[in-house]
């Protein structure tokens, strides 16, 4: 049954109008040349309101306001840029509840992970104000006398986010919070199906920068299709560095298009992402994740569990508990508090389901629980679907590929040798797990002949990692790395420094050249 949801107060909390203005270069809102999208809910189908998008004038309007905002922004100290982010985080924590909402009603999480991806926003913040004091180099020493070198990391400049639906508010802030520390101003492109979760952010952000007098076109929102500012953007060579989060596909176009320029990316692409369960893991713990990780935002995370490797001597145990849990899942209207299962995205991701189902058993597998779409009261939107398990082999094509959506494979094996073999053999390389009380195990899965993903865990799941890592994969999954650890260095350039202080001029390599 779906709740009747009074969603007017959260939009009037949020700043939210029926129309809104697609384009904001930090504290201005500006009038758009582009044409008028209106956001509907996959929860209940109910328009919820509309976006004017950004033209390609008010694009290079924006640009310009930002090149010109980035020289003043670049001189201001690192710890004091980090005062502002500190702000921005306290600004977010007043606005937890009602953006969390936002996020779960227009993009279809449930409102527990709407809470979690607000509370990721925060938590970057926090941690970029950190960085801020510790943007280091290193000192070198140098083979002439009275010389000293060192390498330091100065701003790049304007860096462009490309955002994707299902984390319509955090991987944007994974990304400007660390730019921002490090002296680099952002222009945000977000997913033309989340365009009213970029808009709260922003109108929540300007209370910040307007307390601050922070330049006009730091933090700037650009809200516009792909087919209308993809390419233009991804070929400016007024921006450095591309942020890239969706797929695959449309990543190797934006690789390629920001190659072209000499420019820097950071793409954030497919997973098919797997867990490795022993004979020596405790299997109600791996029960427990694999089901979060599978099922967690209907299946639509680049981290979410794709395919369970499971030895051949918990095989059948593993799956009859799997396929009991499958069958009891509260599937519903994401800010229902019992749902644990929200909606797919939109129509189009009902369809790409269906059809992984239907390529699934003409490769010779067998599903074995779900894959209906659901319909009837409290599924109007026609947006619903029952996850599903099915019994594959690993090298099906299907297999091979990301389905977004509530997919679970099952893949059976015999030794560890076997399944990392297995594990490893898929394009993608993003996030993978273990589930072993055995050392020998878990240490040889962390090793160098072990995963080939640029994550790697043990007794947890593939889903929900912290801020304080890096995140980002290998292969087909770009290559980049955002958030923690030494990221910010993606987001500055590196020089290195070479100081004379004697009163002679000798030469590297001891090379002779005298005048």
């Amino acid at each position: 049954m779906t709740q009747e949801i009074d969603f007017n107060a959260v939009l009037k909390e949020l700043g939210i109008e029926s129309v809104n203005p697609g384009v904001c270069t930090g504290t201005k809102w500006k009038s758009t040349t582009g044409k008028f999208m209106e956001s509907y809910s996959p929860s209940d189908g109910k328009l919820i309101a509309g976006v004017q998008q950004c033209g390609i004038e008010d694009y290079q309007e924006v640009i310009e306001t930002a090149k010109t905002a980035f020289r003043s922004w670049r001189m201001i100290p690192a710890p004091k840029r980090g005062e502002i982010v500190r702000q921005i985080g306290l600004e977010l924590r007043k606005y937890k509840e009602p953006l969390g909402k936002l996020v779960s009603y227009e993009m279809g999480k449930i409102y527990q992970e709407g809470l979690g991806e607000v509370q990721e926003m925060i938590d970057i913040c926090d941690f970029a104000v950190g960085q801020s004091r510790q943007l280091y180099g290193f000192t070198m020493h140098s083979e002439r006398a009275r010389h000293r070198m060192y390498d330091q990391y100065h701003p790049l400049g304007v860096v462009g986010v490309v955002s994707a639906f299902n984390f319509p508010v955090a991987v944007w802030a994974w990304n400007a919070m660390i730019a921002l520390i490090a002296g680099d101003v952002v222009v945000w492109k977000p997913s033309s199906k989340v365009y009213l979760c970029a808009v709260a952010v922003h109108k929540i952000v300007a209370n910040v920068l307007k307390e601050n007098d922070v330049p006009e076109g730091v933090l700037s929102l650009v809200a516009a299709e792909s087919k209308v500012l993809g390419d233009t953007m991804f070929s400016d060579r007024n921006i450095p560095l591309v942020s890239f989060t969706g797929s695959t596909r449309i990543g190797q176009k934006v690789g390629r298009l920001v190659g072209e320029r000499l420019g820097r990316s950071i793409l954030e692409l497919g997973g098919n992402n797997a867990i490795i369960i022993t004979p020596d893991a405790d299997m109600e713990m791996a029960l427990r994740a694999v089901v979060f990780g599978a099922v967690g935002t209907c299946g639509q995370r680049c981290t979410s569990t794709r395919r369970i490797i499971l030895h051949e001597s918990v095989y059948e145990e593993f799956k009859q508990k799997l396929v009991a849990i499958y069958q009891k899942l509260p599937i519903g209207h994401a800010l229902d508090s019992k749902t644990l299962v929200g909606p797919l995205v939109d129509k189009y991701a009902v369809a790409d389901f269906c059809n992984s189902l239907k390529r699934v058993t003409e490769e010779g597998g067998k599903i074995l629980t779900g894959g209906d779409v659901l319909s009837g009261e409290g599924y109007e939107s026609g947006c619903f679907v029952k996850p599903a398990i099915a019994e594959v082999e690993n090298h099906f094509a299907i297999v091979q590929e990301e389905t977004f959506a509530p997919l679970l494979y099952l893949i059976k094996y015999t030794d560890l040798e076997e399944a990392i073999q297995l594990h490893n053999d898929v394009p993608q390389g993003l996030s993978s797990a273990i589930f072993s009380r055995n050392i020998l195990e878990t240490e040889k899965f962390l090793s160098h002949e072990g995963s080939d993903c640029g994550i790697a865990n043990v007794n947890i799941g593939t889903s929900g990692a912290e801020i304080g890592g890096a995140f980002g994969g290998e292969k087909d999954t770009g290559g980049g790395r955002e958030s923690g650890s030494d990221a910010w260095k993606a987001y500055m350039r590196r020089q290195t420094n070479t100081i004379n202080y004697s009163t002679e001029l000798p030469l590297a390599q001891g090379i002779e050249f005298n005048v």
